[in-house]
């Protein structure tokens, strides 16, 4: 008989040791998100997959606030994150420590993301946007590289956080 694992049962490690395990070389920038759940959410996916860091832009919210953490779960307090008000300041932070920069948008220049090969010798750091809006105009010519997730219906766009989760699986999975 299938039985559903007890939460003691998975093993998981606290926060001090995830403060301490290698982080795959991935960084998620918030680009004016404006749900706290989509932020909370987000943060939740990127302690899941040991991601490096989340940089919030704009208008996104900032933990502390009980709507983040409702979603998070208490990842805010494991993810390494900061602030910045300006998109293309946190762009140029991250390219001059050497990432290269993954917009995720649907643009004339955007390739399915399971068309882009992920390059394990790299860092990456991907921008969402905007519930509304996408990512930031301002911030367009200043990123590398736009990915998209296909879809088949008849939406044209994914939540904010459903999108984040597949596209850091698929460079977790890469990265790792």
């Amino acid at each position: 008989m299938v039985q559903k694992l007890k939460l003691e049962e998975l093993n998981r490690i606290d926060v001090e040791t995830f403060k301490t395990v290698e982080k795959i070389p991935l960084v998620v920038v918030l680009d004016n998100i404006r749900s706290m759940h989509n932020v909370g959410a987000t943060f939740r996916t990127a302690d899941a997959f040991l991601i490096q860091k989340i940089i919030l832009c704009g208008i996104t919210p900032q933990p502390p606030h009980r709507e983040i953490h409702k979603a998070a779960l208490g990842a805010t307090e494991s993810v390494d994150w900061s602030h910045e008000s300006d998109i293309n300041t946190a762009i140029n932070d991250l390219k001059s420590q050497g990432f290269e920069i993954v917009g995720i948008e649907q643009t004339t220049n955007s390739q399915i993301i399971t068309d882009f090969t992920i390059d394990s010798s790299k860092k990456y750091a991907i921008i969402l946007g905007n519930e509304v809006e996408g990512v930031s105009d301002e911030a367009l010519p200043n990123i590398d590289t736009f990915l998209e997730i296909p879809q088949l219906g008849t939406k044209h766009s994914l939540n904010v956080s459903v999108c984040g989760g597949i596209v850091m699986w698929e460079f977790a999975k890469a990265l790792k």
